[in-house]
């Protein structure tokens, strides 16, 4: 597999950053893609808590899935080729024809709303989500 690089301009809105330039990339095979320092400053920007091993594990798990998707885009695919599925040729012909949106309602929604612990005009009223504003 050749070597990949990729730079990424994230722009960190935390108080203290300004931009920051990621570098995610490998020379050779079995390399990583994502640094360790890479996927701390990631975590960070997520706002996730990982205890060591659960940050291990994910980094890993992130850098088996981007190599799976290099080693995808590697297959060299004709510029013609039409869209399959599962190796048969999607065309209109063979379709199936889209058929009307119709409304169905439920029975149950009666139900459901009575199960709510605020409904205001028949819609649920969920709290607001807490979050920090970012500056």
């Amino acid at each position: 597999m050749q070597g990949y690089w990729r730079r990424l301009k994230a722009s960190s809105r935390m108080a203290g950053s300004s931009q920051v330039e990621v570098v995610m990339g490998t020379s050779e095979a079995g390399s990583e893609w994502v640094s360790p320092e890479v996927f701390e400053h990631l975590v960070q920007l997520a706002a996730l808590e990982l205890n060591p091993e659960q940050a291990e594990y994910l980094r890993r798990e992130m850098n088996g899935q981007l190599t799976a998707i290099r080693e995808l885009e590697a297959i060299q695919i004709p510029e013609g080729l039409p869209i399959t599925s599962h190796g048969v040729p999607y065309t209109p012909e063979i379709s199936q024809p889209l058929r009307p949106d119709r409304l169905h309602p439920s029975a149950q929604a009666e139900d459901i709303l009575a199960q709510a612990p605020e409904v205001e005009e028949r819609y649920i009223v969920v709290p607001d989500i807490p979050r920090t504003e970012l500056e």
